[in-house]
């Protein structure tokens, strides 16, 4: 067993792992570590627990300090500088013409790199815009395209739903989602309806998905052919939540609803997507 804290760094983000140099750190505790990015401040998540060793990745880096007040004064100058680094940047995208949208900066705790987070549809060449970066603030400079998803997440909204965006408030990693899922939810494939304001399909969509995936298991679809206590017949519309369906009767050619327990399926069918539904809809599923 090791014995670890867990530190984040973004308000909504991933939980890394550190070792907490026998102090003893608590859920809530500012703390300076060693990352990857150079050296960076990060709220604990969690205080000191011990984990099996396979659950982390050796070596592990140990906590520098838990924060000072002198760290939270440089924290707030970075953010300032950080503001001022974003009006900068967009002033030289504009004068070399770039196709580009600045969407946030990040300045490292320890003044080390500066990272421009930035959307274009294509590539862009931003070597002389680095240039430029470099001289005028004489740190790294890292410029970083990132996807709508991500843009969504760092500036935040509400959704259709009233609430606050799901990737902004409480995801730590995106969640895969298709267009297969909203068919066999039974939602609307209209864009407007299963896209989110990234223009992506919404992320919500993943929440349910495992209990429609056990309703289609014990449902028959849509033109499967069932026996009903008024005989064999083609289910010609069903309601997944409430089991309820309509059959078409072989023998009168009348039309009887049922529920799922009443049936049974004799031949099932395949809910498919069409070619002009996937061609209509492929945009949402790109990150």
């Amino acid at each position: 067993m090791t014995e670890i804290i867990g530190v984040r760094f973004k308000s909504v983000g991933k939980i890394y792992y550190f070792s907490p140099a026998e102090l003893e750190i608590k859920a809530g505790e500012r703390v300076i570590v060693e990352t990857a990015r150079g050296v960076e401040c990060g709220e604990v998540v969690f205080g000191n627990k011990e984990v099996p060793d396979e659950e982390i990745v050796a070596p592990l880096k140990a906590v520098i300090r838990i924060a000072t007040e002198d760290d939270f004064k440089q924290i707030e100058k970075n953010k300032i500088k950080e503001k001022d680094a974003f009006g900068i940047c967009e002033e030289k995208i504009a004068k070399l013409g770039l196709n580009m949208s600045l969407v946030d900066v990040e300045c490292t705790f320890d003044n080390s790199k500066l990272l421009f987070y930035f959307t274009a549809e294509n590539r862009v060449d931003f070597r002389e815009l680095v240039k430029e970066l470099a001289a005028i603030f004489r740190t790294r400079i890292e410029l970083r395209q990132i996807g709508v998803r991500d843009e969504a997440k760092m500036m935040g909204g509400l959704g259709l739903c009233g609430r606050q965006f799901c990737c902004s408030s409480f995801l730590g990693d995106f969640q895969p989602v298709s267009i297969k899922m909203a068919k066999e939810q039974s939602l609307s494939l209209n864009p407007t309806k299963i896209s989110g304001a990234c223009g992506r399909l919404m992320c919500c969509l993943k929440y349910e998905q495992d209990g429609y995936e056990e309703l289609l298991r014990i449902t028959p679809k849509f033109g499967a052919i069932v026996d009903t206590p008024s005989g064999k017949g083609t289910v010609t519309d069903v309601n997944l939540i409430s089991g309820k369906m309509h059959v078409k009767l072989d023998a009168t050619g009348g039309d009887a609803v049922f529920t799922r327990d009443q049936v049974t399926i004799l031949k099932d069918s395949v809910m498919r997507l069409s070619r002009e539904e996937i061609n209509a809809l492929k945009e949402l599923e790109k990150n």
